[in-house]
C-alpha cells in the first residue's frame, strides 16, 4: 500500500484558508461575503508598474539570473537605502515570494532537529515552513492584554537550549499589527549575540507603521552576521500574485549557501521583476494614500470592535491586520458558523481564527484576527454583521461569565 510521506501528514493546513470551502458554499446560497480572512488588499495595484510588464521589450522571456535580474537588484539597493538599510546588489537575492526567502533562510542556517524560536501569535506559514526544513518550533507567548508587546527576555532564556539557532520576528506583525519598538529589538539584539543565534526577519509591512518608528534588524549594529531580512513586494504595492520577494544579508557565507538553493530553482519569476523594479520609481508620496487609507480602516475596525459587548481588541501599531478577543467558546466554531449557519441581511464575515496562529495548544480558542483589507463601507458591513453574530451565536459565553473567567 502507497502512503504519502511522514511530512506530507504532518505538514498543517492553513487556518487562513482552510474555511474557504464554507465561504464558496455560501456564495453558491447567494450570501454575500466579507472577507476580512486573508491579507489581500483591495487597494489598486500601481497602474505605472502594471504597464512596465505590458510595455517590456521583450523577444524571449528568458531565464534570470538565480539571484534575479542584476539591474533590478541594483534598484533594490536605493530603495532600502531610503528606508535606512545600506546593502550592496550582491547581498539581495530575488525570490519566488517572501515564502521562498523564508523557506531559503531555513535551508541554509538550520539543520532538521535544530529549534527556531517565534513570538506567538506568528504568521501561521512559519509552521508550515518548519516542516518542510525537519525545524522545530518554539513558540514563546505573548498576550493580548498587552497589545501583544515582546515577551519578556527571561522567557526566551527559558527555553533556549543547545538545539536553538534562530529566533524569528515580524515587524510590524503579522497577525496581531504590533510594532516593534526600538528598546524591544535592541533587547532580540543581546540574546541573538550571547547565545549566537540568527535573527531572520519579516519586513513585509514596513510602509505601514501608524504609531511608533519603523526600525529594521538590519539597522542594528554588531548584527551584520547574524540578520536574515526576508521582504515581498506583495503588500507594499498590492502586488500579490507577482510572486516577488528577497533575502537579503551581509553574511556572505549565508548568501552563498542560498544561492545553491536558488539556482535548484532556476530563477524568480521574470515579468514580476520587471514590476517590481518599475516599482522603486515610484515617488515617495505613493505611500501616503495607502497608508492613510489602512490607518482609517484600523480606526474604524478597532473602534467598532471595542464598542460590542464584550469584545477587546488591542489598537495595531501597523500591518493591515488586528486580533480580537470575542465572548465566543470557540473560535474555529464560530468562523465556520459564521459562514454556514449565519446571514444578516443576506450577508456575513470570514475571519481567520486565531488558533492557528499560535504554536502553543489550547491558545487563541476566543480569538480572531481580522484583515482591514476591505473599503471603510464593506468594513462597516462586516462590523455590522460580527455585531449581529455574536448576539445569536448559541456558543456565545455570557459577559458575566466571561469576566470571571478571566479574573
Amino acid at each position: 500500500m502507497l502512503n504519502i510521506s511522514t511530512r506530507g501528514q504532518e505538514m498543517p493546513p492553513s487556518p487562513i484558508r482552510k474555511l474557504v470551502p464554507f465561504a464558496e458554499a455560501a456564495k453558491k446560497k447567494g450570501t454575500k461575503v466579507y472577507h476580512l480572512n486573508i491579507g489581500q488588499p483591495d487597494i489598486e495595484t500601481p497602474p505605472a508598474i502594471m504597464d512596465a510588464v505590458k510595455h517590456a521589450d521583450l523577444k524571449v522571456l528568458e531565464y534570470s539570473h538565480s539571484a534575479g535580474n542584476e539591474s533590478y537588484r541594483r534598484k533594490l539597493v536605493e530603495y532600502y537605502q531610503k528606508v535606512g538599510i545600506s546593502v550592496s546588489h550582491d547581498q539581495i537575492m530575488i525570490t519566488t515570494g517572501g515564502s521562498e526567502a523564508i523557506l531559503f533562510a531555513f535551508f541554509t542556517c538550520l539543520n532538521p532537529g535544530d529549534e527556531v524560536i517565534i513570538p506567538e501569535p506568528f504568521y501561521a506559514n512559519y509552521n508550515g515552513f518548519a516542516c518542510t526544513a525537519g525545524v522545530e518550533v518554539v513558540p514563546i507567548t505573548s498576550h493580548i492584554e498587552t497589545g501583544f508587546a515582546l515577551p519578556p527576555i527571561a522567557d526566551f532564556e527559558k527555553v533556549i537550549t543547545s538545539k536553538t539557532k534562530a529566533i524569528i520576528i515580524c515587524s510590524p506583525n503579522n497577525p496581531t499589527g504590533y510594532l516593534y519598538s526600538r528598546e524591544e529589538m535592541e533587547a532580540l539584539k543581546d540574546i541573538c549575540l550571547r547565545h549566537d543565534l540568527y535573527l531572520f526577519s519579516d519586513e513585509a509591512y514596513r510602509e505601514f507603521c501608524y504609531d511608533g518608528e519603523y526600525v529594521s534588524a538590519m539597522q542594528l549594529e554588531g548584527m551584520e552576521q547574524h540578520v536574515v531580512l526576508m521582504d515581498t513586494i506583495s503588500k507594499r504595492y498590492s502586488a500579490c500574485g507577482a510572486r516577488i520577494g528577497a533575502l537579503v544579508t551581509k553574511n556572505k557565507q549565508v548568501y552563498d549557501a542560498a544561492m545553491k538553493f536558488a539556482q535548484a530553482r532556476l530563477s524568480p519569476p521574470g515579468l514580476a521583476q520587471i514590476l517590481g523594479e518599475a516599482a522603486v520609481d515610484l515617488p515617495d508620496s505613493y505611500f501616503d494614500g495607502p497608508k492613510k487609507e489602512y490607518q482609517a480602516r484600523r480606526d474604524l475596525l478597532v473602534s467598532r470592535l471595542n464598542a460590542m459587548p464584550g469584545v477587546f481588541c488591542p489598537n495595531p501599531g501597523g500591518a493591515f491586520y488586528a486580533i480580537a478577543r470575542l465572548p465566543i467558546d470557540d473560535a474555529d466554531k464560530f468562523c465556520q458558523w459564521l459562514l454556514e449557519s449565519f446571514s444578516y441581511n443576506n450577508q456575513t464575515v470570514m475571519l481567520a481564527p486565531a488558533t492557528g496562529f499560535y504554536g502553543t495548544p489550547g491558545l487563541g480558542k476566543n480569538e480572531v484576527r481580522l484583515a482591514y483589507v476591505l473599503n471603510l463601507e464593506s468594513i462597516a458591513g462586516a462590523m455590522d454583521c460580527l455585531e449581529r453574530a455574536l448576539e445569536e451565536y448559541p456558543g456565545k459565553v455570557k459577559i458575566e461569565e466571561k469576566k470571571q473567567a478571566l479574573a
